[in-house]
């Protein structure tokens, strides 16, 4: 039995897991504890089970329906949900088959089923620095990644994904790399202009140099990467503060509020006054949210 990562750019048929007969193959086999599935790959879950070690590494897998099929400790602690008897999620298994919906705001459960729909094309999410909210209420900065699976077969069956908490402010971000100064100052500035030219200097290269390899290790250019980083901040000024949408714009980098509108929209199908209306609705008037546009990079 083998799983192995899709390239960025492959272009795979994907597997339905709601046919008759599909199997999970590695989310399965973690999924099911005590099946005699899991004992055959006893080594697989081993290695899985190293994630466990890391304090501030939240790692897990999903399958195509965005169920959980595993996850580690620091996953577990920190969306601990309340069970039936009130007490805290004790075990992973009672975790398994949930979704984002269960377990995040219902904008934030949006934004990572859109994610999900462009992982499962085949495509990744590199190295992406993101606010993390944390058990105690509290917001930190993350980075993370995540990328399709697929069976032995070639079939996309689910994503896996992995985000780490930023203890130190720039070369530490994307280790082994020229980019933690970069992602550093987009993180810190993000509401101001910010120009190729400036973070080509940052990592000591010329802009040309900079923009190919940016896009090599990053699989999306520098303005896209901010302009991405600068829509998750607005989508949160949206829903968590009561800011006018001129502040809102303005605060995630747009001078101009018409075009902070269409880029708003572009990106999660809603113009930033209905985003805000629609989440700030009661919770059980939330519908999921797919956007055409999810896969685009």
């Amino acid at each position: 039995m083998g799983i192995r990562c899709v390239p960025a750019d492959s272009n795979r048929n994907q597997l339905d897991f709601g046919k008759p007969g599909t199997k999970l193959r590695f989310a399965q086999t973690i999924a099911v504890t005590g099946d005699a599935v899991v004992k055959e790959h006893q080594q697989l879950l081993q290695l899985a089970a190293l994630f466990d070690c890391l304090e501030d590494v939240l790692v897990w897998i999903k399958d195509r329906q965005g169920c959980y099929r595993w996850v580690n400790r620091a996953f577990l602690i920190n969306y601990a949900l309340d069970n039936e008897r009130g007490q805290a999620l004790a075990d992973t298994k009672d975790l398994l088959g949930k979704t984002d919906y269960d377990l995040s705001p219902a904008f934030l459960a949006d934004q990572f089923r859109l994610d999900d729909e462009q992982v499962l094309t085949g495509k990744r999410i590199v190295n992406r620095i993101e606010l993390v909210g944390q058990p105690d209420g509290q917001t930190v900065w993350n980075v993370t990644n995540k990328i399709p699976l697929v069976g032995d077969d070639g079939m996309i069956i689910g994503t896996a994904g992995i985000t780490r908490r930023l203890n130190t402010p720039r070369q530490d971000i994307v280790p082994g790399t020229e980019f933690g100064p970069v992602l550093a100052y987009m993180r810190d500035h993000y509401n101001s202009p910010i120009t190729n030219q400036q973070l080509a200097r940052l990592a000591h290269m010329s802009v040309r140099a900079f923009e190919r390899k940016f896009h090599a290790n990053f699989h999306l250019t520098p303005q896209k990467y901010l302009r991405k980083l600068q829509m998750r901040m607005a989508s949160r000024a949206l829903v968590y503060t009561s800011k006018s949408l001129a502040e809102v714009a303005l605060s995630s980098g747009f001078a101009d509020q018409s075009h902070f509108t269409r880029e708003f929209r572009r990106h999660f199908g809603r113009t930033p006054r209905e985003y805000r209306d629609h989440y700030t609705r009661s919770s059980a008037d939330a519908v999921p949210v797919t956007n055409p546009a999810a896969g685009e990079q």
